[in-house]
């Protein structure tokens, strides 16, 4: 009997999976750099943890590939994507043993050149699909990954594979995709994890519509990505090591100050509003939340040092997995003590004006992404995403900011001070509740 259970990761939006043979060992799909999970998931279960595939070279995570690689573990690969560490490479076609069941090999490009989903079969019945980012709940991933130029091309080529490839799969096939609902990888993804065919079949639009529309409306759904997107496919072709810092080094005040001095980034994890009441002149406020390790990723140089303040009820080691997520292993430290420590040490402290009334006076600069703004925004607006903020044009000095909620405006927030910016508020409210204190329509559109 076959059991497939899911890791999901809220933040980034993806799904790895730990899959029961029925043989007393288990493979993992498209492992995240933080092993444990699987180890442990797979102890519990009194499985041994016996290899493992990829469907595509990853850019919105640091894979755990290179690492299980690394303890003696098979990991099944595209050929295509030739990684540097040890690999089984897997080309169409090709099967792996799964106890009383089979993995075969679907050639499925679009979202990367290499793609490849995998088909399990029990008594040569297709039974799942684990689609990687070819086929998601309602939609596709994303297929500007690679380079301009490749952008149509690969979208028409993942229209193809779907229809040639998967198309003819039965109905009642349960569909495991990688990425979903949150990650930039997928484009308009619905909030759930797993599907069928027949429900992808009647409602998808590469299943639904011609190869020309589906494309112009794929294309015509691509928004922004963090940056790190470009450069964590190479690192997981070369396959990252899981090895990294445990814990946080405390650094007193001035310690602290001279690291800053000396480059490192200050990235104040507390929550949105603690920030708002004192922070840190020039410290980068990002919540520590399931979005954290997203925004890192958009907002601060991978190569810098990063110093955190960080309230004692929060976990440490939640932000150095959100961080090693992505790549970011440069981490220095915590300030010890925190805020409290710097205000005792005689240093200065900024807050930002926190504003509940959704209706307000003077500029207002929405900083969601773009398909947000579009859907609806108060009237009159201005609009910048949260991850053009650093190199947008001309602002007015003075101006209240706001998202859906507050976390990303009080991001905005601090890189609006950072960049000199002095009278900026906060408001703790949506589009959403403007309209409904308001009773007016919301504008559409760019």
């Amino acid at each position: 009997m076959i059991e497939i259970v899911a890791f999901p990761d809220e933040g980034l939006g993806n799904s790895s999976y730990l899959i029961d043979g029925g043989d007393g060992s288990a493979i993992v799909v498209d492992p995240v750099r933080d092993l444990e999970p699987y180890r442990r998931g797979a102890r519990e279960r009194g499985l041994k943890l016996a290899g493992a595939i990829e469907t595509h070279l990853h850019a919105d995570f640091v894979s755990g590939a290179g690492a299980l690689a690394a303890d003696g573990i098979t990991v099944a690969v595209p050929a295509a994507a030739a990684p540097a560490f040890p690999h089984r490479p897997l080309a169409d076609g090709d099967e792996l043993p799964l106890g009383d069941a089979i993995v075969r090999a679907i050639e499925t490009p679009g979202h990367t050149p290499e793609h490849l989903s995998y088909l399990i079969l029990r008594d040569a019945r297709p039974v799942g699909l684990l689609s990687g980012g070819a086929l998601l709940p309602g939609t596709v991933a994303r297929t500007d990954l690679i380079a301009p130029e490749e952008t149509e091309p690969l979208a028409r080529r993942l229209h193809r594979a779907v229809h040639e490839r998967i198309a003819p799969l039965p109905d009642d096939v349960i569909v495991y995709p990688t990425h979903g609902g949150g990650s930039f990888c997928s484009v308009a993804a619905t909030g759930e994890r797993t599907t069928t065919i027949g429900r992808e079949r009647a409602a998808n639009p590469v299943f639904t519509q011609s190869e020309d529309d589906f494309v112009a409306g794929l294309l015509a759904g691509l928004g922004s990505y963090p940056p790190y997107f470009l450069r964590l496919r190479e690192v997981n072709r070369r396959g990252a090591s899981s090895d990294g810092p445990l814990s946080l080094d405390r650094l007193a005040p001035d310690d602290a100050e001279a690291a800053m001095r000396g480059g490192a980034e200050l990235i104040d994890v507390r929550s949105a509003r603690a920030w708002a009441d004192a922070h840190i002149p020039g410290s980068l406020s990002i919540e520590l939340r399931p979005a954290f390790a997203s925004w890192l990723g958009w907002l601060v140089d991978r190569d810098r040092p990063l110093l955190f303040v960080i309230d004692d009820a929060q976990s440490r080691g939640e932000l150095i997995r959100a961080c090693r997520s992505i790549g970011y292993d440069n981490l220095i430290g915590e300030i010890d003590g925190g805020i409290d420590a710097w205000r005792d040490a005689g240093r200065a402290l900024s807050r930002v004006e926190v504003v509940t009334d959704p209706v307000v006076d003077g500029p207002l600069l929405d900083v969601r992404q773009d398909s947000e703004f579009t859907a609806g925004h108060v009237p009159g607006a201005l609009h910048v995403e949260l991850g053009a903020l650093a190199d947008a044009p001309t602002l007015p000095p003075s101006l209240t900011v706001m998202c859906g909620h507050g976390e990303r405006a009080t991001t905005a927030a601090s890189v609006l001070e950072r960049n000199g910016h002095r009278g900026v508020r906060v408001l703790a409210a949506g589009p959403g509740d403007w309209h409904r204190t308001t009773g007016m329509p919301l504008e559409r559109g760019a």
